[in-house]
């Protein structure tokens, strides 16, 4: 997905925490709402914004849907990130 559609999703303060519990391995859709004090459907909305960034996976398994973290993508905008602030352009000399 497009950088900014990955800047955009990681803009929202529930989103950053949503990415923070799937560090630790996959949740629920269940499990990841009832960390907010906010409805489940906005949860879901927020999960919807997460996939479509393809920061997130999701696997239905019967009646749940698990999601995962898709570091790869954030590994890009790490990259672009150190890129930009240009620590790899440079060698300073001694």
């Amino acid at each position: 997905m497009g950088l900014q559609q990955t800047l955009k999703a990681l803009a929202d303060p529930i989103r950053r925490e949503i990415l923070n519990l799937l560090k630790q391995g996959r949740l629920s859709a269940g499990d990841i709402a009832e960390q907010f004090p906010v409805t489940a459907a906005s949860v879901s909305r927020h999960l919807s914004v997460l996939k479509e960034a393809d920061l997130v996976r999701d696997t239905r398994e019967g009646q749940y849907i698990f999601y995962e973290l898709n570091a790869s993508v954030l590994e890009e905008t790490l990259l672009w990130l150190t890129d930009l602030k240009g620590e790899n352009r440079y060698v300073e000399s001694k």
